[in-house]
């Protein structure tokens, strides 16, 4: 059975980090790549990152480049995301996903998700 289990969320000042993991089993981690979208109150899930297989090839929403890094950890079978200078407008729940082979933002590309970890930005 595959699973995708977050942590790391929780309730920080806005200017602050933290560090999101999600550790994957049920699947070979390295052929798939990974992703994380975060859903707030009232809005659509958005794509905030993706890394994929081997790590060559990142991608981030442009509301959060230059913020947000994206990393794996292929031996631990996890997948990070480190949040740097977090604003409110970040609170959200984060959601980790996998998608076989290559690089995806669409939500609907995703093979498989994880619950979710709560994101509070505090202003």
């Amino acid at each position: 059975q595959v699973q995708l289990l977050e942590s790391g969320g929780g309730l920080v000042q806005a200017g602050g980090s933290l560090r999101l993991s999600c550790a994957v089993s049920g699947l070979t981690f390295s052929s798939y790549a990974m992703d994380w979208f975060r859903q707030a109150p009232g809005r659509e899930r958005e794509f905030v990152a993706a890394i994929s297989r081997y790590s060559r090839y990142t991608t981030y929403a442009d509301s959060v480049k230059g913020r947000f890094a994206v990393s794996r950890d292929n031996a631990k079978n996890t997948v990070y995301l480190r949040m740097n200078s977090l604003k409110p407008e970040d609170t959200a729940v984060y959601y980790c996903a996998t998608r076989f082979s290559t690089i995806a933002t669409s939500p609907y590309d995703m093979d498989y998700w994880g619950k979710g970890t709560l994101v509070t930005v505090s202003s």
